[in-house]
């Protein structure tokens, strides 16, 4: 089992910044990728950002609306993933899910919420204009 508990949501204006953190326990030591998914008021939910480990390299993986804006890092001393924001923009208000990708069944696109194991309980980041 992994726990996923995000925090650093909030209001901001266009333009600004925001860091999102997630914090995992439990089994995450072989944890294959992570993401954050977001999910706008009566929208579907999805996909932002997300890093893949794979023999010793790590591959990124960015929607179109948030590239060059959004980055992702880790703290693996922490068991901590981070989600960057810059410019935000308005469109961007939604509340943002974290979740894990642990080896095993995969599809792998990892651009696809179905291929996530653990989610947290998502933090809600809403943009002013």
């Amino acid at each position: 089992q992994v726990q996923l508990v995000e925090s650093g949501g909030g209001l901001v204006q266009a333009g600004g910044s925001l860091r999102l953190s997630c914090a995992a326990s439990g089994r995450t030591f072989n944890t294959n990728a992570m993401a954050w998914f977001r999910q706008a008021p009566g929208k579907e939910r999805e996909f932002v950002i997300a890093i893949r480990w794979s023999v010793g390299n790590v591959y990124y993986y960015y929607a179109d609306s948030v590239k060059g804006r959004f980055t992702i890092s880790t703290d693996n001393a922490k068991n901590t993933v981070y989600l960057q924001m810059n410019s935000l923009k308005p469109e961007d208000t939604a509340v943002y899910y974290c979740a894990a990708d642990l080896p095993g069944s995969s599809s792998g696109n990892y651009r696809l919420s179905r291929e996530y194991d653990y989610w947290g309980q998502g933090t809600q980041v809403t943009v002013s204009s």
